[in-house]
């Protein structure tokens, strides 16, 4: 087994001074793999430009500038988390929402989840 340990003391993630932001790994292994690749970047983004609560003020201009997608596809890929219950949405608020309870999938590894994802993340998938 590999034993963990801290590789750059120096700088450890702390909390950022303002905002609030995390990706449950659940994302990761249970939903991300089933997902589009604008749905995917699209979840990381709001994720870290939401508040405490969830809610992000973004427009789809905005964001289409941001991730390099056009509006089209934003509005495809957030109605993509809508209908998969991750996000909710009312113009001109966004809330990430506390993720849904596990679904039965196949079993799968964290490493093969997380390959699939950068696949899609690279276009290849």
């Amino acid at each position: 087994m590999v034993e963990k340990r801290v590789l750059v003391p120096e700088r450890l993630r702390k909390p950022p001074r303002s905002g609030f932001s995390w990706v449950d790994r659940r994302f990761v292994r249970d939903h991300a793999p089933d997902l589009s690749r604008d749905a995917v970047v699209l979840y990381f983004f709001l994720t870290a430009v939401s508040d405490k609560h969830g809610l992000s003020f973004w427009g789809d201009a905005k964001t289409s500038v941001r991730l390099k997608l056009d509006e089209a596809a934003i509005a495809r890929a957030r109605e993509e988390l809508v209908r998969r219950d991750l996000i909710a949405h009312a113009s001109p608020l966004t809330q990430v929402l506390a993720l849904p309870e596990a679904r039965v999938r196949k079993a799968t590894s964290d490493a093969e989840a997380l390959g699939t994802i950068l696949q899609r993340l690279r276009g290849q998938g």
